[in-house]
């Protein structure tokens, strides 16, 4: 990596560091108390008046500091500029659960660099749990480092489904799903991927199931997992690098591949059976 890359991408971690505990702070003290909601989109999702302060307080972080940067949040959308660098910004990951009063959601900034993710923060702000990988740089959650783990019976593992909102009703995923629920011990919906993610980065789960879920807290959290010894690659095998509108995806230890492609594979075979 050139210096001065590294030395922005230093910079950039300062920054979103600050914004994620300043938004973080925020959410929280809007937990358990009555939000204004919004239907957003045709499939469900909903958004808060508290995505929109959170996002406020991130953007500002970032503008002040990098004002030449493209930035994509969830929210806003593009702010229009055209530059190497892109920030992914997802203010509130898991706006649903914070709606019902389930802790588990999260803040979210990527720093993307020619399309490709170098800088992850994620912050839980009702544990207090902050998570920062940068490209060569490792995982850490409360600055100690994390590493994937490979459990010794991954056939009664446990497993994180992530799910995109367009096809939450789609035959091919709703089959898919039934078929890893029945073949692993466990299979979590948190509805809030950047935990999932964060959860197989420090070796709480043992895998991850993503169906064409794309947005702006997936290259945090595949970042997250790859800096921590971790494997992200398609329904095929092929790692997975770059961006993609419809992202299918496996994570897992590198030494469980051939398994979660079976397993997968499986799945997929039983879906095509039934359909011929």
């Amino acid at each position: 990596m050139e210096a001065k890359t590294a030395v922005i991408i230093e910079a950039a971690r300062v920054t979103a560091v600050r914004a994620a505990n300043r938004a973080g702070e925020m959410i929280r003290s809007y937990f358990d108390r009555n939000a204004v909601i919004e239907e957003k989109g045709l499939f469900g999702d909903v958004v808060t008046e508290v995505d929109r302060k959170a996002e406020e307080v991130i953007l500002e972080e970032i503008m002040s500091k990098f004002p030449d940067h493209g930035i994509h949040s969830e929210e806003s959308g593009s702010n229009g500029r055209t530059s190497d660098w892109l920030w992914l910004v997802d203010p509130l990951d898991g706006t649903n659960n914070f709606v019902i009063g389930f802790p588990a959601f999260s803040v979210s900034v990527t720093l993307m660099y020619r399309r490709e993710p170098v800088l992850g923060v994620i912050y839980e702000p009702m544990v207090d749990r902050l998570y920062v990988t940068s490209k060569d740089g490792g995982t850490s959650c409360n600055g100690n480092p994390v590493r994937i783990r490979k459990g010794d019976r991954i056939e009664r593992g446990t497993i994180g489904w992530i799910q995109g909102h367009a096809v939450q009703n789609d035959e091919h995923a709703v089959r898919l799903r039934h078929h890893l629920d029945f073949t692993f011990k466990r299979m979590m919906r948190l509805w809030a991927p950047t935990l999932v993610w964060c959860m197989l980065a420090k070796g709480d789960i043992d895998g991850i199931v993503l169906y064409n879920s794309e947005g702006d807290d997936l290259y945090s959290g595949i970042l997250m997992v790859q800096e921590a010894g971790g494997l992200v690659m398609d329904f095929e095998g092929r790692p997975f690098s770059g961006m993609t509108p419809e992202p299918y995806l496996i994570a897992c230890h590198p030494e469980h591949r051939e398994y979660f492609l079976k397993v997968v594979k499986e799945g997929r075979d039983t879906i095509e059976h039934m359909q011929s």
